[in-house]
């Protein structure tokens, strides 16, 4: 948290945590205002768990949600209000600040001179030139918007947007390329297992942005607004346009936290966790640690979800603690499954099977978390028997492992890459959009039906670079995708069922048997988890080596 000055009566900042409102409070802030809409982010906690915390501070709190790029009228006048009524000093924060700062800027549109309104923004660090038109024309929206061209524009600097940047970079150095991704950290995701289970720090998992991203690409870091493919374009907060000559969409995936009634506002609390958000996993370790005795549950919505076998990892490696620390035998384990099985690939199932027996798990299938009571503790399902008939019922906890709903972003699936789903919608093999010859998607925003994983992304990669530069008349075959997807299940802490498959779950081990059998769990693949896949990720992946990842030209 870095608050910075706007006025006398107003500061702005980047998302704040929880555990911040204590510390606003002693500074002297009188109220809150969120800016940011809930499940933007991985690691963004919900307005609700603010808002509590406010509360039991002393502080107001309002909630003006502003999808980025898209500041309207409406939202300027709803902050207005806001600055006027509520209790001041007043802290307003988004994702970086910069929401807050435009909506206070066209706030104060034709009250205050407009050198004024840039120079203070300047000042707290945010440049406001690109909405200086709006300010002048008294806070209306603008019709003259600045345009940037691009070769090559791709969307998010995650997994899959700076691993494609770095294939396509290696074969050709010199292609005009723009990455717009508005976080100024990046997750390695795969690892939160690893800190929810008590064997990795949370800062092991995450660098900052501009260390990753390849130099020789432009960072446009800012939001997406929209796409209008028709026009070979991408619209971005400041009311940007980005035109392209290819896009490549990979902004991963939404969290669905709000899609569970009552889950944001005990998130982090009461005991309910998740290791699906970076600020969560050590609390699920907290957890573990100090659970003697009870019921904890672990669940699993409906599918689509990125790594599908990440909420039974979390079981598994709590199960592990427990059994170790001689605390199993009186805690009650369920996994709640909104599926009908425990994992998609049936050959996989036996080994995991013999898990669920030794930590003596009790397997609830169809059975979908749809509420949350965190100081009751206590959770509601909805179960759906085979006949298709519904029941819901509560169940008591003491520790809940949540693992959310998961959603293409708004801003995709408003758009017209969108399939009847809200997914980007590709051709699976290679990864081309079915509608827009020059628009190509991977990762976990399209409708492929493969495992949304990291592994299946550094798959991919390659083919989208290998596709793109064929259109450019640079390469003479296009490139196909199998489906890869890889799922390193840990069993327990030292062990792993490392699942392999490419499309309609046909196994596709990377390694002789000899060395690891992926249907049986095995000290090698933990080694390979633990200890080789970070340094290929940080140091392969994301850099265009496409280690055991060399496209396939398709027949």
């Amino acid at each position: 948290m870095n608050p910075k000055k706007l006025t006398d009566d107003l500061s702005v900042s980047p998302q704040i945590l929880p555990s911040d409102v204590a510390q606003l409070a002693a500074l002297g802030f009188k109220s809150i205002i969120a800016n940011r809409p809930d499940g933007e982010g991985v690691d963004q906690p919900s307005f609700a768990e603010i808002a509590e915390e406010a509360k039991r501070n002393g502080l107001s709190s309002r909630y003006i949600p502003v999808n980025s790029g898209k500041v309207g009228d409406d939202d300027a006048l709803a902050f207005a209000a806001a600055l006027s009524e509520m209790p001041k000093p007043i802290l307003a924060y988004c994702r970086t600040g910069t929401r807050s700062t435009t909506l206070w800027s066209l706030a104060e549109a034709g009250r205050m001179p407009l050198t004024d309104i840039l120079t203070k923004a300047n000042a707290a660090g945010y440049d406001m030139s690109g909405v200086a038109s709006r300010i002048s024309a008294g806070g209306r929206v603008a019709t003259d918007t600045p345009v940037e061209s691009y070769d090559i524009v791709i969307v998010g600097g995650g997994a899959a947007g700076t691993a494609v940047a770095g294939s396509l970079l290696a074969r050709k150095s010199n292609l005009n390329i723009a990455i717009i991704e508005p976080a100024d950290v990046h997750y390695y995701q795969p690892g939160w297992t690893l800190v929810g289970g008590g064997v990795f720090r949370p800062e092991q998992t995450v660098r900052a942005m501009g260390s990753v991203l390849p130099r020789k690409a432009t960072w446009i870091k800012a939001a997406v607004a929209g796409f209008d493919p028709d026009n070979n374009s991408v619209v971005i907060e400041g009311c940007r346009t980005i035109r392209y000559k290819h896009l490549i969409v990979c902004p991963g995936l939404k969290l669905n936290w709000s899609g569970i009634e009552g889950l944001t506002e005990t998130l982090g609390r009461n005991g309910v966790t998740s290791n699906y958000r970076y600020d969560l996993a050590p609390y699920t370790w907290e957890l573990v640690k100090s659970l003697k005795s009870g019921r904890a549950i672990f669940t699993q919505p409906p599918m689509p979800i990125k790594c599908a076998g990440a909420p039974q990892k979390a079981m598994y490696l709590s199960a592990d603690h427990w059994l170790r620390t001689g605390q199993l035998d009186k805690i009650d384990i369920e996994f709640d499954n909104a599926g009908a099985v425990l994992f998609g690939v049936a050959d996989y199932v036996p080994a995991l099977m013999s898990y669920i027996e030794r930590y003596h798990v009790k397997l609830n299938f169809g059975s979908n978390l749809v509420g949350i009571d965190g100081p009751a503790k206590r959770a509601r399902f909805v179960k759906t028997f085979p006949d298709g008939t519904k029941e819901t019922t509560e169940k008591p906890f003491d520790m809940i492992h949540v693992c959310p709903p998961q959603i293409a972003p708004d801003f995709v699936r408003v758009s017209p890459l969108a399939d009847a789903a809200g997914w980007v919608d590709v051709h699976q093999a290679t990864l081309r959009h079915k509608k827009y010859a020059n628009v190509y998607g991977l990762g976990d925003v399209t409708n492929t039906p493969n495992a949304k994983t990291a592994a299946a992304a550094r798959k991919q990669a390659p083919v989208v670079a290998e596709n793109v530069l064929y259109d450019m008349g640079l390469r003479p075959h296009m490139c196909g995708y199998d489906g890869y997807g890889s799922c390193p299940l840990t069993v327990e802490r030292g062990k792993i069922v490392l699942a392999e498959f490419t499309y309609g779950g046909k196994l596709a081990p990377s390694f002789p048997a000899t060395l690891i059998d992926g249907r049986r769990p095995s000290r090698a693949a933990w080694i390979l988890k633990e200890r080789i896949l970070p340094p290929i990720y940080w140091q392969a992946m994301l850099k265009g080596r496409e280690w055991m990842a060399k496209p396939k030209v398709m027949a």
